[in-house]
């Protein structure tokens, strides 16, 4: 039996391995130089990190070939076998790092350096976890916008509704949307004054330094009457249609609804009757138009709840108020007053009635048609021996947390900032009080700036400031365009003339941006009193009608009927 030769190992001195030359592998034996090591077997330095393989394979299949020429290095070649399979193991290898992971550092200074982080594995765990989060956070979102537009759709259910219940007999004739209103543009003449009515005090100029460190408390004024009357209750306005000295009769507040149209956001209506070649805009009795919007514009829902304190309506109730009593503090009350050529023509003898004026005012809207408007101002100063109209009104602060500005932190240092606050959230109130100083003739504009003692507290208030402004100034500070104002007012006096004789009534959409013309009873509205009563302590109770009475006094007993007490 032969047996197997096995060559001798040679030994290195100088390390581990096999020698660097082969003079350290070379034996003498029988006086012959041998070498002893292996012939035809290849060998190739490794590190410890690199991936061991299979070093022989003598059960491969020689007939590639691709094979090496020499076939005695074929047994330890793999590189261009396709024979031989490739193991799973070698793709899922993964080289372990023996490093030991880093300390945690705590402390502040630790809290806010980015953290080196070593390379994370990206297999198949991490990717999932991911993909898990992307969902998450496109749920939220999704959850997100729904939420918003469910509070949105909840608060045009309870705010954004008709201003005028629709009756089934009503007719509607045409629907006008705001968007045609942007681009009418007239222009009107320098008005003239047809008569001057009332008595105005003068002007308090100490309120000007009112500031929210020195505020004043505002009063009561139980006493003084306040006359909101309609155009046909008006027996000035019935005396100049009976002299023919217009064609189209109106009121500063219903023209400035009118004019400020495209800016409204709650539903508002007017009344049009057209008597002869005659049109005579009214309102109803208790209408909104009495009422001041408060957040009318703002994108933060109010309240639903009536009976809220902070309710749309509950606040249209407050503002009325503090302008009523606003108007008559910031007045010097001596008994000096400046008289016109008629007294107050819905005062009663020996009636005390707040400071007012009415300027019944003519406009040429055509060759043959001219519109009378009456319009109020409520106190007059006198600057360099000249006097001038001033209009009041006053702009409350309900809870800050609702438009984000505090106005007694905010008034002193930055006021243009809670101007420009109340522009985005009652926009529509401050283009209508403009174009009624417009209207007016008015030389100065005061708005006041008036907050509650406490959020929750609706009874008492304070002044923190009084400003004063030009009116066509502050108008090219809002957008207010005098031209646009008027091409609205000519284009609905344009379309209404068109009608038959009648009644017809205005109707600004609860939810669109639009206003409906709608043809009625002539008895409609007629018996329509007060939809929602004030308490009985803030309203005088109407007397009750009599049915025989004449035309003059029904009007009369209307005129009265409008007379409102001043107690917020």
């Amino acid at each position: 039996m032969v047996g197997l030769e096995v060559g001798s190992v040679p030994f290195n001195p100088d390390g581990w391995g096999p020698p660097d030359s082969t003079s350290a592998t070379t034996t003498v034996v029988s006086g012959n130089i041998n070498n002893n090591l292996p012939l035809n077997v290849p060998f190739a330095p490794f590190s410890r990190s690199d991936k061991l393989g299979r070093i022989a394979d003598w059960t491969r299949n020689y007939n590639n070939p691709a094979r090496s020429k020499n076939p005695s290095d074929s047994v330890f070649d793999f590189s261009n076998d396709d024979s031989f399979p490739a193991s799973a193991d070698d793709d899922s290898f993964r080289l372990v790092d023996g490093k030991p992971p880093p300390k945690p550092r705590f402390g502040p200074k630790w809290r806010f350096q980015p953290q080196r982080q070593l390379p994370q594995r990206r297999d198949e765990e991490v990717e999932a976890r991911k993909r898990e989060a992307e969902k998450e956070r496109a749920r939220r979102d999704r959850l997100y916008h729904l939420n918003r537009s469910n509070n949105s759709q909840r608060r045009e259910a309870a705010v954004f509704k008709s201003s005028v219940d629709i009756q089934p007999e009503w007719n509607m004739l045409d629907q006008i949307p705001f968007s045609t209103f942007s681009k009418l543009s007239f222009s009107v003449p320098e008005p003239e004054d047809l008569l001057l009515c009332g008595a105005l005090e003068f002007y308090d100029r100490s309120y000007d330094r009112v500031t929210p460190k020195n505020e004043r408390r505002l009063e009561r004024f139980k006493n003084r009457n306040f006359f909101k009357v309609t155009t046909t209750d008006d027996p000035v306005i019935r005396r100049l249609a009976n002299e023919d000295k217009a064609t189209v009769f109106a009121t500063d507040a219903i023209l400035s609804t009118l004019m400020c149209s495209p800016r409204s956001v709650y539903s508002w209506d007017i009344v049009v009757q057209r008597v002869g070649n005659k049109l005579f805009f009214d309102k109803r009795d208790g209408s909104q138009l009495d009422l001041l919007s408060v957040h009318e514009t703002s994108q933060e829902p109010l309240p639903e709840a009536k009976d809220d304190i902070n309710s749309a309506h509950s606040l249209g109730l407050e503002a009325a108020y503090i302008n009523q009593n606003f108007s008559q503090q910031v007045l010097i009350r001596d008994g000096n007053k400046v008289t016109f050529d008629e007294s107050n023509p819905f005062a009663n003898e020996g009636e005390e009635v707040a400071s007012v004026a009415y300027r019944y005012r003519r406009w040429k809207l055509d060759n043959d048609m001219y519109l009378v408007a009456r319009c109020e101002v409520q106190s007059v100063v006198e600057v360099n021996k000249q006097r001038s109209f001033l209009t009041l009104n006053a702009l409350n602060e309900f809870d800050p947390k609702y438009s984000g500005v505090d106005w007694r932190q905010k008034l002193e240092t930055q006021r243009g900032a809670v101007l420009a606050t109340e522009l985005k959230n009652n926009a529509n109130k401050l283009a209508k009080w403009t174009s009624q100083a417009l209207l007016a003739g008015a030389d100065l504009m005061k708005l006041g700036y008036v907050s509650r003692v406490h959020p929750r507290d609706h009874f008492n208030h304070v002044i923190l400031a009084v400003v004063g402004y030009k009116p066509r100034e502050f108008a090219g500070q809002i957008n207010l365009n005098t031209l646009n104002m008027w091409g609205i007012v000519k284009s609905i006096v344009d379309l209404c003339m068109k009608l038959n004789e009648g009644k017809y009534v205005l109707v600004k959409d609860p939810s669109k941006p639009q206003v409906r013309i709608y043809e009625v009873p002539p008895d409609a509205f007629e018996n329509d009193y007060v939809e929602e009563p004030l308490p009985e302590d803030e309203q005088v109770q109407p007397p009750v009608e009599d049915a025989d009475a004449g035309e003059a006094n029904n009007a009369t007993n209307d005129v009265e009927d409008k007379e409102v007490d001043a107690q917020a």
